[in-house]
């Protein structure tokens, strides 16, 4: 493919939180320009007044920008086929529909919603295809003038060639759709409002647009788009038929599309979870790509460098949160721990945390970093992790308490304290040989020695290693939550 040819668009409307399907689709685009040293249009499809919104496009933007995606026309950024918005592109789509209209390509269809109903529960009884039946094809100037006398206000329908079209999908091979299952269809609405059906292959055509990746679910509207890019050629508005590559389906619980409404599609959860955005995208691209049988896990750079629309595989790809979650987790561990301690400033304070902020103390925090950097799967976790050294005292879980304090907790809890006071504190391994001895006195071994140290430190019987959190805490805060906690099994 010769460098820079290549021109591909990502075209979100801008309706309530972008979808992790959606970032899937903007993944692949990105890379694939990026690969090809092709160019990136990011385009809003903004035309249904009813839906977009203002504040969703807003969280468009902010979406792209956080995953690290940079785009080389559209919003902001402009671009030789600007404006990128639909909604300021009105006067184009009219203006080409009629154009289609005069050169025959396109047709007023006054049936009205009962008529069209009827005559398709007409066809589906006799077992013909129940798509629009060509009525208006050929209308007289006397049946118009009777239609309009009558208040009926047409839509524009396209004119489908009769003949078969095919194309080579980039992702499925050559696919093949006869003019029975390909009817005419609508291209502005009776209100003058232009369809989607329209606009998108207007600005595809007049924004040069080389290859369209796109979701599965798009995949019966391709002929359609064809037939009318030739139109177009022929109006000497677009200059050839784009390539087409259709998506895998993203599948959700039960083996479902995942969906806008599913709770786990929300790019917003997992940027509230603390997923990084290389993790995310590290994982997206598995939803049906893969770098090598034996490597999951690799950088958006490397990615990049080996992306090709045609290893893209074609079968559904099922979300699995779990391997999202571990994908993450390796991403975390590849930061430097500078990088690290910075990603999770703001699940250290309001409203996450909850110390007070007075509290939260520097050096105890850059102590304990690099333990919780190869704990955490998302960085939110890293709050419930450190809570013990910021909180005057630790959190009061029920369960770990009773898993914990079992009979004669008190007496090992007594021996533990007596030899952590006299342990060296500069040092965690010390710290480790003093619980261990107190076990030993007791005929326990280091894993139920260290529990009900751990809960009468932290509140928790899991979290990060036991005795460099004892080290950081330090002796005084350590003995005092021992005292505490012996107190409590007293009474």
């Amino acid at each position: 493919m010769a460098n820079g040819s290549v021109r591909v668009r990502f075209c979100p409307s801008p309706t309530g939180n972008p979808h992790v399907g959606l970032v899937r689709t903007a993944l692949f685009n990105w890379a694939f320009a990026r690969h090809t040293g092709g160019t990136f249009v990011f385009r809003i499809e903004d035309t249904d007044a009813a839906r977009d919104s203002e504040e969703s496009y807003e969280q468009l933007l902010d979406s792209l920008r956080w995953l690290g995606f940079t785009w080389d026309e559209g919003p902001e950024v402009g671009g030789p086929h600007a404006p990128y918005r639909q909604s300021q592109r009105m006067e184009t789509y009219l203006e080409v529909a009629e154009r289609l209209k005069e050169a025959g390509h396109a047709y007023s269809c006054y049936c009205t919603a009962s008529e069209l109903e009827e005559r398709r529960d007409a066809a589906r009884a006799a077992g013909r295809p129940s798509g629009y039946d060509g009525k208006c094809r050929e209308v007289t100037p006397e049946q118009k003038a009777r239609y309009e006398a009558e208040g009926r206000e047409p839509i524009v329908r396209f004119r489908m060639p009769d003949e078969t079209i095919t194309f080579t999908d980039l992702v499925r091979g050559e696919l093949t759709f006869t003019p029975e299952n390909v009817p005419d269809y609508g291209i502005v609405r009776a209100n003058g409002a232009p369809l989607y059906t329209l606009v998108n292959p207007v600005d595809d055509a007049l924004m040069e647009i080389t290859h369209v990746l796109r979701g599965e679910d798009l995949l019966s509207s391709t002929p359609r788009q064809v037939a009318l890019y030739k139109a177009l050629i022929e109006l000497g508005i677009a200059k050839e038929v784009p390539s087409f590559g259709h998506l895998p389906y993203v599948m959700g619980e039960g083996n479902k599309k995942l969906s806008k409404r599913d709770p786990q599609a929300s790019l917003n959860l997992y940027r509230e979870r603390g997923f990084l955005p290389e993790g995310l995208l590290n994982y997206l691209s598995l939803l049906g790509w893969s770098l090598s049988a034996d490597q999951d896990i690799f950088t958006i750079d490397e990615m990049v460098a080996a992306f090709d629309i045609a290893d893209v595989n074609p079968n559904p790809a099922r979300f699995d949160l779990k391997k999202a979650e571990a994908i993450n987790a390796d991403h975390i561990r590849l930061l430097d721990v500078a990088d690290f301690t910075a990603r999770c400033a703001p699940w250290l304070k309001a409203p996450f945390a909850p110390w007070a902020p007075e509290d939260f103390d520097e050096a105890r925090w850059e102590a304990i970093a690099p333990h919780a950097q190869t704990r955490l799967k998302v960085l939110s976790e890293i709050t419930e992790n450190v809570d013990f050294l910021f909180l005057p005292e630790p959190v009061e879980d029920e369960a770990s308490w009773a898993k914990a304090m079992k009979e004669g907790s008190d007496d090992l809890l007594r021996t533990a304290r007596g030899k952590l006071e006299a342990a060296d504190w500069t040092s965690a391994e010390s710290l480790k040989e003093a619980v261990l001895a107190a076990g030993e006195a007791h005929g326990l071994k280091l894993g139920k020695a260290q529990a009900p140290v751990r809960v009468a430190v932290t509140g928790r019987t899991v979290g990060l290693p036991l005795f460099e959190s004892l080290e950081i805490l330090g002796r005084e805060k350590t003995l005092a939550r021992i005292d505490a906690a012996l107190a409590k099994l007293a009474a």
